[in-house]
């Protein structure tokens, strides 16, 4: 199940833009009314023709969100686990990544429920080597304390504007490795101010995990800087090789490929 549904895309286009439902309906022609049917779910596809190009969407990727003609592709990939929990109405997502030659282990972000993940990692006998936050907002990082404690106390990093207790500062182009994975971060930053995406190698295919940078067809929104937020993703995240698998915060893992053909935030691709 996807993260947003078009009426959620449409609204973070128009908070991001500062564009009111008035705004919207004097520059499109369209019913105040209209627009407030669409915000609240219907599919009215002559609406959505109108206003898409105004907030800077791509009118066919927003139609098919309406219309929920596409869900990624299933992925499974062997050294990367992802794990839920549920923070309110929505479910947030916690993963770990490990070496499968030396177990060790990367965990990114915690969720709000860890007994899952601690339990995988006892049985697959591995070795947490950090954790590694991808920005610092409640449900991202709600188990840490138990986390860092159950673990063995590993290096915590998070990006030095979000520092927070018992974790390391990093900076962009921060670099890591086990075995025979390596990691970037790069920073990714409009939803957060520290918003990192750990961008990993060594793999059978690259992973980046993106926080709430970026959703499957969607991404988290401008809460510091919608323009911000647009321009980290498209200059850091979707020039990665189209194969690379998207790791996000909330809903379904994705692809760059995938993301490139359905996003409506990306009307360029």
């Amino acid at each position: 199940m996807l993260e947003d549904n078009h009426e959620d895309i449409i609204a973070k286009a128009m908070r991001g833009q500062n564009i009111g439902k008035s705004m919207l309906a004097e520059k499109s022609g369209v019913r105040k009314e209209k627009i407030e049917a669409i915000l609240d779910g219907e599919i009215l596809e002559e609406i959505i023709n109108e206003i898409a190009p105004i907030l800077n969407l791509d009118t066919e990727k927003l139609l098919a969100s309406a219309k929920k003609e596409w869900t990624p592709d299933l992925i499974e990939l062997k050294s990367v686990k992802k794990f839920e929990s549920m923070f309110g109405s929505m479910s947030v997502n916690a993963y770990v990544v490990f070496d499968r030659s030396t177990k060790k282990a990367w965990v990114f972000d915690t969720g709000t429920e860890c007994d899952s993940l601690l339990s995988f990692i006892e049985e697959e006998n591995l070795k947490v080597d950090s954790i590694l936050l991808t920005h610092t907002h409640r449900d991202h990082v709600y188990c840490l304390d138990r986390l860092r404690e159950s673990l063995g106390n590993p290096l915590i990093y998070v990006h030095r504007s979000e520092l927070i207790q018992h974790a390391k500062p990093i900076d962009e182009f921060f670099e890591h490795s086990i075995g025979e994975i390596s990691l970037q971060a790069l920073h990714t930053h409009g939803h957060s101010v520290g918003g990192i995406t750990y961008v990993i190698r060594g793999l059978s295919r690259p992973v980046s995990v993106v926080g709430d940078a970026l959703f499957a067809g969607s991404m988290g929104g401008g809460l510091i800087s919608y323009k911000n937020a647009l321009q980290t993703n498209r200059e850091k995240i979707m020039v990665l090789p189209d194969d690379t698998i998207i790791c996000p915060g909330h809903g379904p893992m994705s692809t760059v490929a995938e993301e490139k053909k359905y996003n409506p935030f990306f009307p360029e691709f």
